[in-house]
């Protein structure tokens, strides 16, 4: 049986995952935490938008599309970005 590759479990998840939010951060390779304050949102709301509770507007929408496009900007955001946490 061929070895699985990192990419193959995250893929099998974000098929499974209805959310495109969650997809959108899992695909970041992000925690709520960290996509949270990436986003300038508590997790809570960003809980409320993964369970369609919510639904984000305006800016947020568009800092998603460029995350689901480029997540790896968001990667580097998070890793040159200290004051973050």
């Amino acid at each position: 049986m061929p070895k699985a590759t990192l990419s193959e479990p995250l893929a099998r998840a974000k098929r499974a995952i209805k959310s495109p939010v969650t997809k959108i951060r899992i695909g970041a390779r992000l925690s709520q935490t960290k996509f949270a304050a990436l986003m300038g949102i508590s997790v809570r709301t960003l809980q409320d938008w993964e369970q369609g509770r919510r639904s984000p507007s305006g800016a947020a929408k568009t800092l998603l599309r460029v995350a689901e496009k480029h997540p790896d900007v968001l990667r580097e955001a998070v890793k040159n970005d200290r004051t973050i946490f």
